[in-house]
């Protein structure tokens, strides 16, 4: 069953990884790496909200790789199936079957599944948070030197991850007195903490791991020294962000909608988390006590993306999978075919979100003057996972680029206008290419013509009065919230790909 469902994450997570285009996040994230290779490190950035061990992992993958999706995104895949591999491994501080069934629930989510596909940094929180909470309660119940290093370089990864990682280090701590005076009243089989196996050298060791590993990416490998004080400013920008929203904020309820939308084993661990008391082991309320707390931390928060579910839900997953412990023996059975059809219909939702509606963005608006029906059946036919997703419409202009790049590396010289603002992740796709220029507002190139432009909306008319040469044109919107750009492929550069087709924009050269 360990192997079964080890498998099946990882068929989830690898198959047709390059299905969807770039994420906006992904073109950014890569695009810090090119930086890093012009640069020799990565300057950390107090308002960016991110530490700097994602970029560091791209770095060296695109190094060994090349620069290409499946280098920027395989390392966040295999940080997901460890995520799941480490959901396993609990079964050495909870009951097994509980561990097994949270596992499994991951290994099928739909939201676990989508953003184990991105080359975001919440999957490495998701998977550091996840060895600080298996550290904490290994040193509970066992007390063993390999628990202490779980802890530690759990915080570590979490502190070199984002900035996030105050909340779960808050919550966690929290969670331990409720759940231990919880035991005050209903009491526990686990009460007591074992005898500790490790000294005050060993934890001298962990301590000044994790400190060389803070101080040696965040000062940017000895090159940026200021980013170790920009560690703790950031939280000054952080919480006017969290505070505000900017352009993300979201009603408190959001997550719970998400849940419902595509977390159903999460919506039944978060209803089990009400019989708290009936969890006969420490461990097991500490990860309910915590998982609600986490929960409502993050719907207090306004800023809200979507991606940040995963490092919120997991110890609901827990809670879930002591839904076969709670109930009696007697009821196995029927306790059984329900966990089956929520786990179920999660692996459908992710099979048809994943494959299926990756790249598509239906946002769908809860309106009290519709009937319920109607708002309901919008709702579910909504995709909010897929948030400021980049639409396939970019293809238009990368598929025939890279095709002739890759055919003959002397077009890699062809000469772009990008003349709209925030246009990634194209300037990560086409970082190769030696002679592209981004234009944004009023700042135009010398000579319009070139072997390709992209020009937004408010600029087209202006632009097609000073071109001279012939085109191929097609309306091109990047991601939602853009207005549509107009794409320009030069003929005489392009023709091969419209064989049936005359340019619809001729220049004043060629009339």
């Amino acid at each position: 069953m360990f192997w079964l469902i080890l498998g099946l994450a990882a068929a989830l997570r690898i198959l047709f990884l390059g299905i969807k285009p770039p994420h906006f996040d992904e073109g950014i994230n890569g695009w810090f790496v090119d930086q890093m290779v012009k640069d020799g490190f990565y300057r950390y950035d107090p308002t960016n909200y991110h530490g700097p061990l994602h970029f560091y992992i791209l770095f060296l993958s695109q190094t060994l790789f090349g620069r290409n999706l499946y280098a920027l995104r395989m390392p966040v895949v295999l940080a997901s199936i460890a995520a799941v591999w480490l959901a396993l491994k609990y079964d050495r501080v909870i009951p097994r079957p509980v561990a097994r069934l949270a596992a499994l629930a991951m290994a099928v989510s739909p939201g676990f599944i989508f953003y184990g596909r991105y080359s975001i940094h919440e999957v490495w929180l998701l998977l550091f948070s996840m060895m600080f909470i298996f550290g904490l309660l290994g040193l509970w119940r066992e007390g063993t030197l390999s628990y202490l290093w779980f802890t530690g370089m759990g915080i570590t990864g979490m502190i070199l991850t984002k900035e996030t990682y105050i909340i779960h280090l808050g919550c966690a701590l929290l969670a331990l007195p409720i759940a231990y005076a919880s035991t005050m009243i209903v009491g526990v089989e686990d009460s007591k903490p074992a005898a500790q196996k490790w000294n005050s050298v060993d934890l001298a060791v962990v301590c000044l791991t994790g400190i060389g590993a803070i101080v040696f990416f965040y000062s940017g490998t000895f090159f940026h020294w200021n980013g170790l004080k920009d560690l703790f400013r950031t939280f000054h920008a952080w919480f006017e962000t969290g505070s505000s929203g900017h352009g993300h904020e979201k009603a408190w309820y959001y997550w719970l909608g998400l849940i419902a939308r595509y977390e159903w084993p999460v919506c039944a661990g978060l209803i089990l988390c009400g019989c708290t008391f009936l969890l006969r082991t420490l461990t097991l309320r500490f990860l309910a006590v915590m998982g609600v707390g986490t929960f409502i931390a993050y719907s207090i928060i306004h800023y809200k993306t979507p991606w940040c579910i995963i490092s919120i839900i997991w110890p609901l997953l827990f809670a879930f999978g002591a839904f076969v412990i709670l109930v009696p023996r007697t009821r196995l059975v029927v306790s059984s075919v329900i966990a089956c059809i929520l786990l179920l219909v999660s692996l459908g939702s992710a099979i048809s979100l994943n494959y299926f509606r990756c790249s598509s963005f239906i946002e769908a608006n809860w309106d009290w003057k519709r009937p319920l029906t109607t708002n309901v059946r919008a709702f579910f036919n909504a995709e909010p996972y897929v948030y400021v997703q980049t639409y396939n419409d970019i293809y238009k202009l990368t598929t025939p680029l890279l095709d002739l790049a890759h055919a003959d590396p002397r077009f890699y010289h062809l000469v772009g206008h990008l003349m709209r603002p925030s246009p990634y992740p194209l300037p990560w796709i086409l970082g190769d290419f030696a002679q592209v220029g981004y234009y944004e507002h009023d700042n135009n190139p010398a000579n319009l013509d070139a072997d390709f432009l992209l020009v937004e909306e408010s600029k087209i008319a202006e632009v097609e009065k000073q071109l001279h040469d012939s085109y191929y044109t097609e309306p091109l919107t990047i991601r939602p919230y853009q207005d549509t750009s107009k794409l320009y492929l030069r003929a005489s550069v392009f023709h091969d790909f419209f064989p049936d087709r005359l340019p619809n924009f001729i220049g004043k050269g060629k009339q």
